[in-house]
């Protein structure tokens, strides 16, 4: 049976709202990979009391607690002193904490203050694990063949301790069986519907494997897990189940592992030395902004036009008043136009163009909230299609931004690599 795993999240801007903790959804998510799930999250405020109230209470159910927040150079931090009082110790100076923090500090060219110092100060009894990131370490304790790791909220900071030596060690201490996920990223059908299409498949899982469903709008991961004591035959048992999964939504599938949709479309551009340009209404920035969030997209993206009222369309992507007249600026006629007048403009191997009713007003009968054209153009000419959302605004960017490029992506890979 595996170790129970906890999380105590600390800090009152966690609790009023003012901070978001994305720190306990990285923990969970790594803790899992070593075969020690998180199996509750416990947030509480800075007061020692209920520190050492949701301490007990996590020890009475767990076998690991990790602690984020609480260890900043400020007064407002009381974790260290309550966790020295909670496991029978005393503060007292580390050379090796004292050595790193004259380390950082230097090395940014700031002074080393009083208040810098006194973090040098860690319980006597605690395993310290060193902070590259930061002046406040990671520590752990040991009571009764239980573990407590306590580190900053700093989130780049509590990944460096846990990546650099805090998964290792509770790895080691617990001697975890060997676990593997693989994530297959979807886009262009829905949760219930891959579920229908997948039944059979699943069915056949071995015993120790599992796949889980994580939607989001636009996109569905499958991750598959598996665990078992021999990782190199879980390791050739999860490269068949990836293939043999790979085959059945070929359709749908863009990538592994947590790329995004933007990556692999920037990859397949970079590598056919192929450029594009946008044209968006609807999305009004949102497909330039993805595809520019990554390194190096410079070398495919030339630009693009947020063409949100019609003057814009006719003016700059050539688009007709008779056709607006005629169709509508939600229409395979209209998007199609946007997409080759950008590729003209903007002298780019493939254009792409999304045109569409975001909402939450703005709908009829024929064209009701969510309805969304998008067109492709490229040296084949260009592809369009129709697609229907819902009604919430925000949705229906993210989906149609991801349909954007996900039709995009189809096109480029037709196209050989030079």
């Amino acid at each position: 049976m595996n170790p129970i795993c906890e999380i105590i999240t600390i800090g009152d801007e966690i609790l009023i709202g003012q901070t978001i903790d994305t720190n306990s959804a990285w923990i969970g998510e790594h803790m899992s990979m070593i075969g020690l799930p998180v199996k509750r999250i416990i947030s509480i405020s800075d007061s020692p009391g209920e520190i050492r109230s949701a301490l007990r209470d996590s020890m009475s159910r767990a076998e690991v607690v990790l602690i984020t927040g609480g260890l900043g150079p400020t007064n407002d931090d009381r974790t260290k002193a309550t966790l020295a009082e909670f496991f029978d110790s005393k503060l007292v100076e580390n050379r090796v904490v004292l050595e790193d923090i004259h380390h950082i500090l230097s090395a940014g060219n700031y002074p080393v203050s009083a208040v810098n110092l006194a973090q040098a100060m860690v319980p006597e009894n605690c395993r310290v694990i060193r902070n590259p990131q930061g002046t406040a370490p990671g520590m752990w304790f040991e009571k009764d063949g239980k573990v407590v790791i306590s580190m900053p909220g700093v989130p780049y900071e509590m990944k460096a301790i846990m990546e650099n030596s805090g998964l290792a060690m509770l790895a080691d201490f617990f001697h975890t069986p060997a676990i593997l996920h693989k994530t297959l990223m979807t886009t262009g059908l829905g949760e219930s519907r891959l579920a229908g299409l997948l039944t059979s498949w699943e069915d056949a899982l071995p015993g120790d494997f599992s796949l889980a469903y994580l939607p989001s709008p636009g996109m569905v991961r499958l991750r598959i897990s598996g665990t078992g004591q021999d990782r190199i035959q879980l390791e050739t048992i999860m490269a068949e189940l990836t293939a043999s999964l790979s085959v059945l939504i070929e359709e749908y599938l863009f990538g592994f592992d947590e790329i995004s949709l933007e990556e692999t479309v920037g990859k397949a551009l970079l590598e056919r030395n192929l450029t594009v340009s946008t044209a968006e209404s609807c999305t009004g920035g949102s497909i330039g902004h993805l595809i520019t969030r990554i390194p190096g997209s410079s070398a495919y993206f030339k630009g693009g036009i947020i063409a949100y009222a019609n003057d814009i369309k006719i003016k700059y992507l050539d688009v007709t008043q008779d056709m607006l007249l005629e169709h509508g600026a939600v229409s395979q006629a209209v998007v199609e136009q946007m997409a080759k007048g950008c590729c003209l403009h903007f002298g780019t191997v493939f254009s792409l163009a999304t045109s569409g009713i975001a909402g939450p007003d703005g709908g009829t009968i024929e064209k009701p909230v969510g309805t969304t054209w998008v067109a492709v153009a490229g040296p084949g000419g260009v592809v369009s299609k129709k697609f229907q959302f819902g009604e919430h605004r925000e949705h229906n960017i993210v989906r149609a931004s991801l349909a954007a490029l996900n039709l995009l992506r189809i096109e480029v890979l037709k196209e050989t690599i030079s």
